[in-house]
């Protein structure tokens, strides 16, 4: 589908209406009235107080209530094993209070032979945030005192990223209503300090759709400093210059990323040499981790006397499997017929690392969500993969339970449900990427460009003629200087 000239002459100003653009909501909007009129004018009349952002930021408050008030039998009664698995409320801030020093001033990367096993920003959070709690020692209240203080924090990275995803595109700002109310932000929002890297991402996707690459390549280059998954997303900006030619802010926004990452890692690697390099040797040596697909092969070949993955194993298969996704995803972006939008060729790289990786924790979903809200803003489709996602997070809870305390026996599910759990897991994160690759191919299926829009957070690339393609399979040289009404 392609915009007429009246259509683009009217696109900066127009806002699409959920009820009129999604099938889902426009089903359930028939209990309240229907879909917006056909001579309503979303967006043309804004009002002072009741616009997208503000409705946006209240339901991300209230989602984040909702959040922390899952993990309420915790904050009352404790973090301690089991309960803290049945009751679904573990989070890893109390955890890590208590375990790894920091309730007794511990600074991950300042206090040397302490190792931390996260990236730099993420273990300065951690220490930072422990020190600002009055008293001394891992005693209840302290920890609770800190979950509460980087609850808060996340919530307010929560509201960072449905701003951020709300205005990278502004005739959809209701898109970021997938993330401001997404129940696997509810239920992983407050496990660990991950809600710091989706809005460091989120903030560099849009500054690069408002063509500030070097603002991008710093808020991409912080948030891999903070999770190591933002840095992923460099190689989609790289694949798109390659189809389009158009370099110059991919080279700023590699740069510059690249230096923001530098001048916060370098003084820990000065400082502290081993502490700064025992996230990747703890993400090298460690175990094949839970609900990864190597885990779940372990348990099912433990029942049936098969031989288990080991650690190096892992590390070959995850390094080959990933790199054979990396690999069907460029092919994808240069082959397609028309170049693909930044987020969705962003959403399936993050997916296929997701999928490979060699652990699965329950908050890696919020790596996904703003970028499922960009790629492919679907309220179906999303609430499907988001069912999954609830089933296998109270499934890893109930086998966590057991594994490691012993649980009682009837608050426990066989290693066997568990297994099924992490494959309906992947399952569905399977079939939103083979529905992204779908648009991908047919973009009259894309609800993004079914509403007259190129690629909004392409920055340079929007609107870009092909310079480079590649051809059809097993057909001719490659496609060159398609022009942007034929790509």
């Amino acid at each position: 589908m392609e915009p007429s000239a009246d259509d683009g002459a009217r696109a900066p100003r127009a806002v699409i209406s959920p009820s009129r653009n999604d099938p889902l909501v426009v089903t359930l909007s028939e209990g309240v009235g229907g879909p917006l009129g056909s001579h309503a004018a979303p967006g043309a009349a804004r009002s002072a107080l009741w616009n997208p952002e503000l409705i946006l930021l209240l339901l991300t408050a209230v989602a984040a209530i909702g959040g922390v008030l899952i993990k309420g039998y915790c904050r009352v009664n404790g973090w301690t094993s089991p309960t803290e698995f049945y009751a679904t409320c573990y989070s890893d801030f109390p955890t890590l209070f208590k375990e790894r020093g920091l309730a007794d001033g511990v600074l991950p990367l300042f206090s040397h032979g302490s190792p931390f096993e996260y990236p730099v920003i993420t273990s300065l959070i951690a220490g930072l945030t422990a020190l600002a709690i009055p008293g001394t020692g891992a005693t209840p209240a302290r920890a609770g005192a800190y979950f509460d203080l980087n609850a808060v924090l996340a919530a307010v990275m929560w509201m960072v990223a449905v701003m951020a995803t709300a205005r990278a595109n502004p005739r959809r700002p209701w898109d970021a209503a997938l993330v401001a109310i997404a129940p696997g932000a509810i239920l992983a929002g407050f496990i660990n300090w991950d809600f710091w890297a989706v809005a460091l991402l989120s903030l560099g996707l849009l500054a690069f759709a408002r063509n500030r690459p070097v603002l991008a390549g710093i808020a991409i280059g912080l948030g891999t400093a903070t999770k190591f998954y933002p840095a992923l997303v460099l190689g989609v900006f790289v694949l798109l210059a390659i189809r389009t030619g158009r370099w110059r802010q991919t080279v700023a926004l590699l740069g510059s990323a690249l230096a923001a990452w530098a001048a916060v890692n370098l003084p820990a690697m000065v400082g502290d040499p081993k502490g700064w390099a025992f996230f990747f040797q703890y993400s090298t040596d460690r175990d094949p981790g839970f609900s990864s697909a190597y885990f779940a092969w372990n348990l099912l070949a433990e029942r049936l006397q098969l031989a288990k993955i080991s650690t190096p194993a892992a590390n070959g298969l995850f390094v080959v499997g990933f790199g054979l996704c990396c690999l069907a995803i460029a092919f994808v972006a240069l082959h397609a017929p028309r170049r693909p939008r930044v987020a969705q060729l962003a959403f399936l790289v993050v997916a296929a690392f997701v999928l490979t990786s060699k652990v699965y924790s329950p908050q890696y979903v919020l790596w996904l969500i703003p970028l499922f809200a960009l790629a492919r803003p679907r309220w179906r489709d999303f609430l499907i993969w988001m069912s999954a996602e609830a089933l296998h997070w109270v499934a890893v809870w109930m086998y966590l339970g057991w594994t490691t305390s012993n649980g009682p026996v009837q608050n426990n599910i066989d290693s066997p449900y568990y297994v099924l759990a992490v494959a309906v897991h992947m399952a569905a994160l399977a079939y939103m990427c083979s529905h992204v690759i779908s648009d991908i191919y047919d973009p009259s299926r894309d609800p993004v460009r079914r509403s007259h829009q190129d690629d909004p957070q392409g920055g340079e690339f929007d609107g870009a003629p092909d310079v480079f393609t590649l051809p059809p399979v097993l057909e001719g040289p490659p496609r060159v200087s398609v022009s942007a009404e034929q790509s």
